[in-house]
């Protein structure tokens, strides 16, 4: 990068100007339109020419040196004058590396991180070799983490592997070799602790351990991607089981693309992609546009006609994901929704037995509003107000206490509210990037659930269960509600997570238990593959870690709203 003068101006707006790159919060307030077009400029030159991504009303000074290898800044975060930042940065939203700060190597900053002057934060080192001049020694990099919402005095210096909790503070001069809890205060050379600023933090583990086990099993996961693959695909019938000594399924056959998505980047290796598009859109039947389950024969059998055949309803989901991942999408629209009236919609929304068995009422929601969505895509709208009747009736239906559907309460407490909520809000208001109602009750109602220890202690857990509490905590993040509990949550459900892993197996759907040990749900396929690591995503993100993934999910569990 280089520096600018214009000699021509006189000194004193010259120094106005220069200020800005020292003290650059005042920039998109204080700086004229000439400059900001400057800026801009200057953004747009860095993203194309070097691929940084940089945020909406960031700030780089072109009286800093920035020679990174990858560059991502959130929102409002800014680079001053005389910084140096080299390697690989990736800042959340609110950061600031104030002036003469140097910020080198493999280094992840969350939300609010605020850098004093003078500061150096070095994820690198060299090794110490005597026999070896320091400067032919090759680099080596463990990367520093820090978390949200931390202060870093001037003058600090953080050493390369440092993991930082969130909310803590560093005090200035202090030199940190060391791991710092979420919420301590440290200071001295090398720093300890002198008090807490969150005091409940005291007895919470720091990140860097858990940064550190999610980077190996993404990696692991990676190179393991195609030998589970391999094991659960079936030469004899071109087709992908679950798991080995199991019958094709149709489902199977989605798992396999949403793995390979994720782990691999591209279609299941096993079968060229256009076969594979071929394939799940000759089982669609025209006459309703489902995707019935395979028979004995392996061909689908066809579904019956009305909202919605139980053994093909998940295929909505599943096919019509796979076939977008693929680049592709069903060659019918769903007659069976395109036909449904606003009051078929209701009138299917009433059947539903939301006191009872709220997750399968979730289940019918999920698979009518992505229904609707496949249509809409298709150029099939549909009757008019039948969408409106979907949305206006869960908005209306909504509980205040709990900001679910249906009742709590019975033998299984609040499962069945919770997980009927993930599968009604996926398929409808997360789908759409539309607002949630109540959503601080949904944190309230989730976090109460997480606590039952018939269905989180971790040799009980299933990916359904725990997907059922990460995706609304996900959903409902931006309120920022009892963020530290939900973080603390995430936390541990993403350590026990990564500890099921099974060797080139992949994930089983359940827990290891006595009462379920060597059920088809414990044992590692497809489907236990496919959830969990939409799962880890998920609390991984809610935890500040995803980056470490390299994966993010885009198909039934994508987190972003849909397109088109």
């Amino acid at each position: 990068m280089t520096v600018r003068t214009h000699t021509q101006e006189p000194v004193t707006a010259e120094l106005d100007r220069s200020a800005l790159d020292f003290t650059p919060w005042r920039f998109w307030a204080d700086a004229d339109d000439e400059r900001r077009d400057r800026q801009l400029a200057l953004q747009a030159e860095l993203c194309r020419e070097r691929g940084y991504v940089l945020g909406e009303r960031c700030f780089v000074s072109e009286q800093a040196s920035v020679t990174n290898e990858v560059l991502e800044l959130g929102d409002r975060t800014y680079v001053a004058a005389g910084a140096y930042v080299s390697g690989s940065l990736r800042a959340g939203r609110d950061c600031t590396l104030n002036p003469y700060t140097v910020v080198r190597g493999d280094v992840r900053l969350g939300d609010a991180v605020r850098i004093g002057s003078h500061t150096s934060v070095l994820g690198f080192n060299h090794s110490t070799d005597p026999d070896t001049e320091v400067h032919r020694q090759p680099l080596t990099s463990a990367g520093i983490t820090v978390g949200d919402d931390v202060w870093i005095g001037s003058h600090v210096v953080v050493l390369d592997g440092v993991a930082v909790g969130d909310k803590a503070v560093l005090a200035a001069g202090a030199v940190v070799t060391k791991d710092v809890p979420a919420g301590a205060v440290v200071g001295g050379n090398p720093a300890r602790l002198i008090r807490w600023r969150v005091p409940q933090a005291a007895a919470a583990p720091a990140a860097g351990g858990l940064a550190r086990e999610v980077r190996e099993f993404a990696d692991t996961a990676r190179e393991q991607a195609r030998s589970l693959l391999d094991r659960c695909w079936d030469p004899a019938t071109g087709l992908f089981v679950d798991a080995p000594g199991t019958a094709p399924t149709v489902r199977a056959q989605c798992d396999a693309v949403e793995i390979a998505d994720l782990l691999l980047g591209g279609p299941p290796p096993q079968l060229p992609a256009e076969e594979q598009v071929a394939r799940l859109r000759s089982w669609q039947d025209p006459a309703t546009g489902m995707v019935g389950e395979l028979g004995a024969d392996l061909a689908p059998v066809p579904p019956r006609p009305g909202l919605f055949d139980p053994a093909a309803g998940y295929h909505v989901l599943s096919v019509g994901y796979a076939l977008d991942l693929l680049g592709s999408a069903f060659a019918h629209p769903i007659a069976v929704v395109a036909d449904a009236t606003p009051g078929d919609v209701v009138d299917g929304l009433e059947r539903q037995d939301w006191e009872a068995g709220a997750w399968s009422a979730g289940h019918w929601v999920d698979i009518l509003g992505t229904a609707m969505h496949w249509n809409r895509r298709a150029g099939v709208a549909g009757k008019p107000g039948a969408q409106e009747a979907l949305l206006g009736w869960l908005l209306t239906r909504a509980s205040p206490r709990t900001g679910t559907w249906g009742t709590p309460g019975g033998p299984d407490g609040l499962l069945q509210v919770v997980n009927g909520y993930y599968r009604a809000s996926r398929g409808t208001f997360a789908q759409l990037g539309l607002p949630v109602p109540f959503p601080e009750r949904v944190v309230d109602t989730v976090l109460e659930h997480a606590r039952d220890p018939r269905f989180f202690r971790p040799e009980r857990q299933n990916a359904c269960d725990v997907l059922d509490v990460a995706h609304p905590l996900w959903l409902t993040r931006g309120t920022g509600h009892r963020g530290d509990e939900v973080v603390e949550l995430a936390r541990g459900l993403l350590a026990q997570a990564l500890r099921r892993w099974s060797a080139g197996e992949g994930f089983a759907f359940r827990a290891a238990h006595p009462s379920t040990a060597g059920t088809p749900a414990t044992t590692p396929g497809l489907q236990g593959t496919e959830m969990w690591l939409a799962i880890v995503w998920l609390l991984a993100d809610l935890a500040g870690l995803a980056d470490q993934l390299g994966y993010r999910p885009r198909g039934v569990h994508r987190p972003e709203p849909v397109e088109g």
